[in-house]
């Protein structure tokens, strides 16, 4: 038990090296915005090269994750991850930079498909599900990586000089955990052919359902001040209100999903997770008042807290797929809700109004219920 608890420690500090690099390099993004003396085009195609670089990476990551094993492959792309971090902060030409966002991206997810894949394994020794928690330390670390952002600004420290800082701390999470990362994935003798043959029917349904909860995740994170400023009209001052009810409630629910699952079951959990998300929605487009829209906004941070972890932990108990395979089949199937979500809102905002959008990312919530009830038995005819 003892060697099972240094498993989930140095995977949950992987999990944190991951979320505190991701969320310094967003914290110093308007740093860099004005360094660069980039316009509002300029940042959203620099900010492209992220899910380009993601999106590059989920192929690649599946087959060397399957043919490697995912500590080899996670330690490798964590320690070039830290490295690469200060090179966002030394670039001086808008194309410098967008090639290495790109590169930010693809490590990113190299990163995720392993540190993932580590989890199930871990998951798998301890018997009981623990995939959440891992999801709540690399939403912990986005605070803490924004608090220290915020705090560098303050000590007017350059860009460059805190993601070096971050990077050196990196390495020494990289170092402290390095030992007792799982040495061999768990389900590796089954397939670890190409990742984009043809997904099973499990596959297929985890990654419709995750596809859903990364379009929601997108939709809170890219509009919800939008939201807040335009319908519900609050002062400026509240504007980060809704957003803020959303994280606190995706942060903390991941830290008690894998109790409530382990209770209800994780097909349950998740068609509770979608009704939650619909409501919540509901809520902020009927009654459009600071207090219902942020109660509103609450409920929709609980809902989506384990819609990702829990697809992802059914994922890597595959019997079809390896681990590393299943993941980067589901998580590339979902990146596309989480790619194609705000831009549709602002369609949609654009030729009817805000609430239409929300209106319709309900109703993409409620398919995260309706997919895992319709496909309840296949889901759990995957051992949990």
């Amino acid at each position: 038990m003892l060697q099972h608890k240094k498993l989930r420690i140095a995977v949950s500090a992987m999990f944190f090296l991951s979320g505190i690099c991701f969320a310094s390099w967003a914290s110093r993004i308007p740093d860099i915005k004005n360094k660069l003396a980039l316009d509002d085009g300029d940042l959203g195609f620099l900010l492209l090269g992220m899910p380009i670089g993601s999106l590059i990476a989920l192929p690649i990551a599946g087959v060397l994750v399957s043919k490697y094993g995912s500590k080899k492959v996670n330690i490798i792309f964590t320690f070039l991850y830290a490295v690469a971090l200060p090179l966002l902060g030394l670039m001086h030409t808008f194309l410098l930079l967008f090639i290495a966002v790109i590169l930010f991206g693809l490590l990113g997810n190299m990163i995720n498909i392993s540190v993932n894949t580590q989890a199930v394994g871990v998951e798998y020794h301890y018997g009981k599900t623990i995939m959440a928690s891992f999801h709540g330390l690399w939403s912990f670390a986005g605070f803490i990586g924004g608090g220290i952002g915020a705090a560098m600004i303050g000590l007017h420290i350059t860009p460059f000089y805190h993601f070096i800082i971050i990077g050196v701390v990196c390495l020494g999470i990289i170092a402290f955990a390095y030992k007792n990362l799982l040495k061999e994935d768990v389900n590796q003798s089954e397939s670890t052919g190409f990742v984009f043959k043809k997904p099973d029917k499990l596959i297929w349904r985890l990654g419709l359902i995750a596809f859903c909860g990364m379009m929601c995740e997108g939709c809170m994170f890219d509009w919800s001040g939008v939201y807040f400023e335009k319908i519900i009209k609050v002062d400026t001052s509240l504007i980060t209100l809704g957003y803020i009810a959303f994280m606190s409630t995706m942060a903390t629910g991941r830290f008690v999903a894998d109790h409530f699952t382990e209770k209800i079951g994780k097909v349950l959990m998740l068609q509770i997770s979608g009704i939650l998300i619909f409501i919540g929605l509901l809520i902020a487009i009927l009654l459009p008042f600071v207090i219902s829209a942020t109660f509103g906004f609450l409920l929709v941070g609980a809902g989506t807290s384990a819609v990702i972890p829990l697809s992802f932990s059914i994922a890597g108990r595959s019997k079809t797929f390896s681990p590393g395979v299943a993941l980067a089949v589901v998580s590339t199937i979902a990146y596309f809700g989480f790619l194609l979500g705000p831009p549709i809102i602002g369609f949609i905002a654009e030729h009817f109004n805000l609430k239409a959008s929300f209106a319709l990312i309900a109703c993409v919530g409620s398919c995260i219920a309706i997919l895992s009830f319709t496909g309840k038995n296949i889901l759990k005819k995957n051992p949990s």
